[in-house]
């Protein structure tokens, strides 16, 4: 059985949403935030020793990381589903937003969490940061005015990737102005799916109406 090791407030949201939009059947073991750092706590080191979520475990396997997650779960319960045509270009921004969500999207967003623990310290960072978070929200909401999806016309592994900085975003106020990354994560929001995957999840910051 799949197993979803979940932490609330985090990136292993996607995981169950993707879950449920391929109707795969799995388990939760849910985990909680420590109140007064809002760090995962230390038993997810049981799991896999950077103690962090997402992490699955299917069988004897125990996979971390969420992109490495969503490529497995695609490529043994997929069947296809959710993954372009490798001579598209569909494929070739499939890929892109696949390494791009936590390879440059998120880092800015992340500074600015990091950075905000140190007060007047973070000054000189400051401007820097929210310069290079508007760049990125600049890029994301360009390629989604000519794209209904990351990767084309369809839902792709890619959306469930790029949905957690959009939902940060949003729910941070940062997309204020982005009309089309903002009727995007408005329009995942929707799907039965996501929604599905909201009740089991439990507490979630990001969600609808946040």
């Amino acid at each position: 059985m799949l197993t979803v090791h979940h932490l609330n407030n985090s990136r292993s949201q996607r995981i169950l949403w993707l879950l449920e939009e391929l109707g795969v059947e799995y388990e939760i073991k849910s985990y909680e935030r420590d109140a007064k750092t809002n760090r995962a706590p230390a038993e997810l080191k049981t799991i896999h020793p950077l103690g962090k979520s997402p992490v699955i475990t299917d069988g004897d396997k125990v996979i971390a990381e969420t992109g490495t997650i969503i490529e497995y779960i695609l490529r043994h319960y997929g069947n296809g589903k959710f993954v372009p045509e490798e001579d598209s270009e569909a494929f070739d921004d499939y890929r892109h937003f696949m390494h791009y969500a936590e390879g440059s999207a998120m880092f800015p967003f992340l500074l600015a969490i990091y950075t905000g623990y140190l007060g007047e310290a973070a000054a000189p960072l400051t401007p820097i940061i929210m310069n290079e978070i508007k760049a990125q929200l600049d890029y994301i909401e360009y390629h989604l005015i000519g794209h209904e999806y990351f990767a084309g016309d369809e839902l792709s592994g890619a959306d469930f990737m790029m949905i957690f900085p959009l939902e940060a975003a949003k729910a941070r106020g940062r997309l204020l102005g982005y009309d089309a990354s903002i009727e995007y994560v408005n329009k995942i929001h929707k799907r039965p799916a996501y929604l599905a995957a909201l009740e089991k999840g439990g507490d979630y910051a990001f969600g609808p109406n946040k």
